[in-house]
């Protein structure tokens, strides 16, 4: 099979593996779309340099063998349904895993394969091996959109850390790609409204007519009904500002955008003590994120918001300029489809 391996800043090559084989637990998928994240795109960029990476964690694809014990499960999918991946593993022995906090086990890297390649989801390839604990059946959907799994039961998590409740207000700093999720999903689950604040004039035109309660800019913050909870989902001091001009007295601020060397926030000490603000981070999901999320594609509640996500689509020959355009321009989801 073939499969894209990321092998330093700039450079990416498409090598040819055997197929993988299944146990008895596991699952053959043949992938259909696999999303370009910031993970990725920071690989091919050199943002991050953990090479070479058989990258790509939000996938879906075509169930093509079960092994024995998997399928005697009673909700296991049947050969040729339509599944989203859970594509990185977790170690399941750390202190992390062991206290059922799975989102920040520290072996989010997988192993070594043969060819080398480090497996950091390794869904930009033509087949996929997983355990079936971590493969969710979506029903008829855009494999593209199927992809989105991931990312969604990320915001999932993201909600149950902001303590989010039907009726809450909610008010998003940020309007790229998940920024729309936050929006799509908590809007979904009945917010009492969601309001965006985000400084780009294009991605606030996008994020209001996508149905956003309020889309404003961070100078017109103050305007905006005290939100319950806030989602800042993009790294930076004004960020973190907005959050806190935006939050109700006694509300939370998840601080779910980030990444390795960003800005430093400055977070008024006195500021969250006074006002009994709770301040959290949300990193990754959790099975019962993935069970939601998987729900929320199954349902095709979502599919029509999710379908505007996809600023592109390339196959695996082409996933150099999917890596590159991921890397080097503002987009919504790059996705390749193999």
């Amino acid at each position: 099979m073939r499969t894209a391996v990321i092998t330093a800043a700039g450079q990416v090559e498409t090598r040819e593996i055997p197929v993988p084989d299944i146990g008895d637990s596991e699952v053959l998928v043949r992938i259909a779309a696999c999303g370009i994240c910031t993970m990725e795109a920071n690989l091919y960029a050199g943002r991050m340099t953990v090479y070479p990476a058989a990258a790509g964690h939000e996938i879906s694809g075509w169930v093509e063998r079960i092994g024995a014990k998997a399928a005697a499960l009673e909700d296991m999918p049947a050969v040729g349904s339509l599944v989203a991946l859970d594509g990185l593993p977790r170690c399941g022995a750390c202190r992390s895993c062991r206290r059922g906090q799975t989102a920040i086990c520290v072996a989010l890297q997988g192993h070594k394969r043969e060819d080398g390649a480090i497996t950091m989801g390794a869904g930009l390839a033509e087949y996929i091996v997983l355990p079936a604990s971590r493969v969710w059946s979506v029903g008829d959907a855009d494999p593209a959109v199927a992809a989105m799994g991931e990312p969604l039961a990320c915001v999932v998590h993201s909600l149950r850390r902001g303590g989010f409740r039907a009726g809450d207000r909610v008010t998003v700093i940020g309007a790229g790609y998940m920024g729309h999720l936050h929006l799509a999903v908590a809007a979904h689950l009945q917010a009492r409204g969601v309001a965006v604040v985000e400084r780009d004039e294009q991605r606030l035109a996008a994020i209001a007519a996508a149905g956003a309660d309020a889309a404003v800019t961070p100078e017109d913050v103050g305007q905006l009904p005290p939100a319950d909870v806030v989602f800042v989902t993009i790294a930076s001091k004004e960020a973190i500002a907005s959050a806190l001009a935006a939050v109700a007295d006694g509300g939370t601020v998840v601080l779910y955008g980030g990444g390795p060397g960003g800005p430093p926030a400055e977070l008024p000490g006195y500021e969250v003590h006074r006002r009994q603000l709770t301040v959290t981070g949300s990193f990754s999901h959790e099975p019962d994120d993935w069970r939601a999320a998987a729900e929320l594609l199954r349902g095709g509640r979502l599919s029509g918001r999710l379908e505007t996500l996809v600023t592109a689509r390339y196959s695996l020959d082409e996933v150099e300029k999917a890596l590159k355009q991921a890397a080097e321009t503002p987009v919504y989801r790059v996705v390749v489809t193999p």
